[in-house]
């Protein structure tokens, strides 16, 4: 790697990590509101209530994918840092459900910029692009390993409005230090907008030419990576927004006094979980450069549905099943992404990338944050058994659908 490519890895880097830190973080505070007496609310309402902020951080990819071409990677970057940083803040004084619904929509407003801006500043600055995409994925999974640990740890010392406000610092830091950051955002793009190894770079700059870029991808096999990827985010949020209070609820993870503290396991394990998702990514990424994604997902997501139908009968097993179960879990819940993000490189036009890559995060975190709503329904109305039965049917069809873009 240059100097240039180093420099924008460790400012993408560094975003990613915090975005999948805040992010991550959510679902601990969620276990804490459901027990807390203040708010008194069911699981069906933070369902709703996550929901929303998730939906944003996937519904803003879109323009915030345009929004890269135009006001510039590094600037949305550091905007996006800023605005999290500015929702935690909000959060930490939030005296109703209210309040925590407008703090996580904002969290969600903000965040939404990253992943699109993030990936086309790799696509267009960096030469060594493949070794950019490794180090960018497994950021996201310390990110999404250490927020929920960092937040589990300051629940010890502090309640969860002090716990909001100190996790604000991380992220102010973090804009500080990305505007430290000298970058050429399009060193690897010629001065005719082609890109040095041949293929035309993005530019949708009007509302007539996101409609044709529009038409040109789903016209192509991008309307079947579509399902599959709306079919992982409906997974990956319906699996892990309630599950610290799932594992919470197990016989071999009920909470303990230790010293006078109460000690809950299952938080624990849940952030276990997540830190052995760089494995995944790693896993996943060996398989991209060992056989075409297409032919590797159904097998993927058909291990996510038989992880599903037996998580629960499994975790009544005791603790070692539990945390076995977990770690492949964390495992398969992760490499399901890099597969599918080669697959968007495969099987859409190179014109559209920036586009497709706004498209996929819309799938995963704009409509896949619906599984958050299924899932707080379903603990609501029905029981942990049924939560998981649904989630097994999810992942079932999303080999259906991998198998149809196999043909394709």
């Amino acid at each position: 790697m240059n100097r240039n490519d180093r420099a924008i890895v460790a400012l993408v880097t560094l975003g990613h990590a915090m975005v999948h830190t805040y992010e991550l973080s959510i679902p601990i505070f969620v276990s804490v509101w459901l027990a807390s007496p203040a708010f008194s609310v069911d699981a069906a309402t933070l369902g709703v209530v996550t929901t929303v902020g998730y939906g944003l951080f996937g519904l803003g990819a879109l323009p915030g994918g345009v929004l890269a071409d135009t006001v510039g990677s590094k600037r949305l970057i550091v905007g996006c840092l800023l605005g999290m940083a500015g929702s935690f803040a909000l959060l930490s004084v939030a005296s109703s459900v209210l309040v925590v619904a407008v703090a996580l929509c904002l969290w969600g407003v903000a965040a939404s910029v990253y992943h699109p801006s993030g990936l086309s500043l790799i696509s267009r600055g960096v030469e060594a692009r493949g070794s950019a995409f490794a180090y960018h994925g497994m950021a996201g999974n310390v990110g999404i390993a250490l927020g929920p640990l960092a937040a589990t740890l300051l629940l010890l010392v502090l309640d969860w409005r002090g716990v909001a406000l100190v996790l604000t610092l991380p992220a102010l830091l973090g804009a500080a230090l990305a505007l430290q950051f000298d970058v050429d955002e399009r060193a690897a793009v010629a001065d005719g907008g082609e890109e040095k190894g041949g293929s035309k770079a993005d530019a949708v700059s009007s509302w007539p030419e996101f409609v044709a870029g529009s038409r040109r991808l789903f016209a192509s096999g991008f309307l079947v990576i579509f399902g599959i990827v709306v079919c992982s985010g409906l997974y990956y949020r319906g699996v892990l927004t309630f599950l610290p209070d799932i594992l919470g609820g197990f016989p071999s993870l009920q909470p303990v006094d230790v010293g006078g503290e109460t000690l809950e396991p299952g938080r624990y394990v849940y952030s276990g979980l997540l830190m052995v998702g760089v494995v995944g990514q790693y896993v996943g990424g060996r398989l991209t450069d060992r056989m075409a994604p297409s032919r590797a997902l159904p097998f993927a997501f058909a291990l996510l549905g038989l992880l599903a139908l037996v998580f629960v009968p499994v975790s009544g097993l005791g603790l070692l099943p539990v945390l076995a179960l977990c770690g492949v879990l964390g495992v398969a819940v992760f490499v399901v992404q890099p597969l599918y993000q080669a697959a968007v490189a495969e099987h859409t036009p190179a014109g559209t990338r920036g586009l497709s890559y706004g498209y996929t995060y819309l799938g995963v975190f704009g409509v896949g944050a619906l599984g958050g709503t299924l899932a707080g329904g379903i603990l609501t109305y029905a029981d942990v058994d049924t939560l998981f039965l649904v989630l097994a049917g999810i992942g079932m069809l999303g080999a259906a659908a991998s198998l149809v873009l196999g043909r394709r």
